[in-house]
């Protein structure tokens, strides 16, 4: 009997053995896929900090030209025989700031700057009007929206929900999900997107509805992002970093 009980005891500890080895295994197995999902995280991250980078520089020069705009209008008796050629420029800045930006909401874009031209109004009052729009302006590019809307296309005109991610992305989606497109500004046209690409604009358009919990979305960008140039010795320098 008590070798019986030795074999058997020999027999649980290796079978625990086995059972531990498995979690070992499994729990390795789960640490290489969590880096290896942390590591692209990482470059997604990275990538985007560049743009973001890239777009506040130009917000704060415009911020900075507006708070000029209202120092001027401290001054107004001094300037006042410059405001209505101020006007004119701003009003002139600003559509061409629509007209070149990402296509949305333009006529609504278009209409604000337009309310602004009101014989009612003196110039320092459309000044001031003016500068409510740049503010507007500026407020675009750090805001995530969606809104239900007509796409017109070569095929025709059809109702979509858009997502817009700053001036960085701009997308659509169809209410059946099963067409979806980026726009692409450098060609100032429509791309399409593949499922992958659809399903993370629903995942875009459900967050930014608080109908699902904020997620890192992999879009492509409607703006074009170029890595900056590398020199010899800092590349010298990082030859021993992950590639």
């Amino acid at each position: 009997m008590a070798s019986e009980d030795i074999v058997l005891e020999g027999v649980k500890a290796q079978q625990v053995q086995a059972a531990l080895q498995t979690q070992i295994e499994a729990a390795d197995e789960q640490t290489r896929a969590t880096l290896q999902e942390l590591r692209q995280l990482e470059r997604e991250t990275r990538l985007l900090a560049r743009e973001n980078s890239a777009l506040s520089a130009r917000l704060n020069t415009q911020a900075s030209r507006q708070q000029r705009m209202s120092n001027a209008l401290d001054t107004l008796e001094e300037t006042r025989a410059a405001l209505p050629q101020m006007e004119a420029d701003m009003t002139r800045q600003l559509t061409q700031w629509i007209a070149r930006d990402l296509p949305f909401l333009q006529d609504e874009r278009m209409a604000r700057v337009a309310s602004t031209d009101s014989e009612g109004l003196e110039s320092v009052e459309r000044i001031g009007e003016l500068l409510g729009v740049w503010r507007q302006e500026l407020a675009y590019g750090r805001e995530v929206d969606t809104w239900r809307g007509r796409l017109v296309v070569e095929s025709g005109e059809r109702e979509v929900d858009f997502l817009r991610i700053g001036r960085i992305g701009f997308y659509y989606l169809t209410p059946d999900g099963r067409e979806g497109g980026v726009w692409l500004a450098e060609e100032a046209r429509w791309q399409s997107l593949d499922e992958s690409a659809r399903r993370e604009v629903r995942n875009g358009l459900r967050m930014t509805n608080d109908q699902r919990a904020p997620a890192l979305l992999t879009l492509p960008l409607s703006v074009a992002i170029f890595d900056p140039p590398v020199n010899d010795s800092a590349a010298e320098s990082g030859s021993g970093g992950e590639q």
